[in-house]
């Protein structure tokens, strides 16, 4: 029985708040704090409504590190749950090691200014983590989180050794909007309109955004047109798993949503650097972020299914193997369970279940860990009760 923050008001802090109300026997008490104390209200209401459960709410501004220290203190949870921004990442540990609170969080550090996806500036925390007798959990969202257990746990029960993963999210689902993000786009457009990067031979290649593209027969969702990008969970994954050869990421994209995103960086609106206009400083992706869709409000008309997971070659037995291991939601259903379409709904529930291994003392240890470096049984366990079944299936070895 534990008291949990959950810092975010968005598509993911909401079904974060709605699976740990599911589970009451770990989560004994829950907070939701945000900058825009009407959003916490809102998922508080929807909460008590469908899993009868009632949250406190609180206003709380996450940059502010000695605000947050003060309310931690006051509060003194077992556990801050942290879905905010990513650009939070690094007040929050802060104000955590101030008031000796462990940590989690389902995205890596970025700097505002600049489109960097590294773990360097929480991984130079594993000391202070360390000495205080606190753990930092990273990444315990999908991709990055339930993929780098899916590796870990591959490699745990399937393979002697794993030479090559190829980590594919595909998003089959439908909006009916003409161009949309499901989730931050501010966030989702300054990951795809970066260089794509891999890990092959024991250094990183780079590639042009989004000109790599392959056809990937998935199950469920069938063929789709995925691009390679660089994701976060590429850098501790080629760290973490002994005789890596090669590591990539791809992600399924429509023409239609490319074809607005070229026009979009073609007229200067997905620059991060900010403009001048009319006295005020600016950077163009937030103005075009204040003109999207809120992703938050197309849980009700997504439609169709995700499919995410890793294609994983190597050796068992002495012997060649390829299996993919995944999972596939579906919108309706997510939205029908906790008010939010899948995206958001397949980063949600790994936070909750990666609160729980803390708050049950499996993945407890002082420091700051990413997900594959802990036990992936239990894990895997709780996916398939808390609403993300996975399947593994082999396939043949391509020559």
């Amino acid at each position: 029985m534990s008291k949990v923050i959950i810092v975010g008001a968005g598509g993911v802090g909401n079904v974060t708040a709605h699976k740990c109300a599911q589970v009451p026997e770990i989560f004994s008490e829950i907070v939701l704090a945000s900058r825009t104390l009407e959003k916490c209200d809102a998922i508080a209401a929807d909460v008590l409504a469908k899993q009868g459960v009632t949250l406190r709410t609180a206003q709380l501004d996450a940059d502010d590190v000695a605000a947050t220290t003060a309310f931690l203190k006051a509060e003194e949870p077992a556990l801050l749950i942290n879905v905010a921004l990513p650009y939070q990442d690094l007040p929050l540990m802060d104000a955590c090691l101030a008031a000796g609170v462990d940590y989690l969080d389902t995205a890596n550090y970025e700097p505002p200014n600049e489109a960097k996806f590294e773990y360097k500036w929480q991984w130079a925390y594993r000391e202070r983590f360390r000495e205080a007798g606190l753990t930092a959990l990273l990444g315990s969202g999908f991709d990055p989180g339930v993929t780098n257990v899916f590796c870990a746990y591959a490699l745990k029960h399937h393979f002697d050794a794993i030479e090559t993963i190829d980590i594919l999210d595909a998003n089959a689902g439908d909006h009916g909007h003409h161009f949309a993000t499901n989730f931050n786009p501010e966030i989702n457009i300054r990951e795809i309109t970066q260089n794509g990067r891999y890990w092959e031979g024991g250094e990183w290649k780079e590639v042009e955004p989004m000109s790599v593209r392959q056809v990937y027969d998935f199950p469920v969702v069938g063929p789709q047109d995925a691009y390679l990008l660089y994701h976060e969970e590429l850098e501790s994954l080629s760290k973490n798993i002994p005789g890596l050869k090669r590591i990539r990421f791809w992600m399924t994209f429509s023409e239609k949503y490319l074809t607005h995103l070229r026009v979009l960086e073609n007229v200067g609106m997905t620059a991060i650097e900010p403009v001048d206009y009319k006295g005020s400083k600016i950077a163009p992706l937030e103005f075009l972020k204040a003109g999207l869709p809120d992703p938050a409000s197309l849980g009700p008309r997504t439609k169709g299914k995700t499919c995410i997971g890793c294609d994983i070659v190597g050796v068992k037995d002495g012997k060649p193997k390829r299996i993919f291991i995944y999972n596939s939601c579906d919108h309706e259903a997510c939205y029908a369970e906790v008010s939010s379409q899948a995206i958001s709904y397949t980063t949600g529930v790994p936070a909750m279940i990666g609160a729980q291994m803390i708050l049950r003392g499996l993945w407890k240890e002082p420091g700051v860990w990413n997900m594959e470096e802990c036990d992936p049984d239990p894990f895997m366990e709780e996916l398939n009760r808390r609403g993300l079944p996975w399947e593994v299936i082999e396939l043949p070895i391509e020559e």
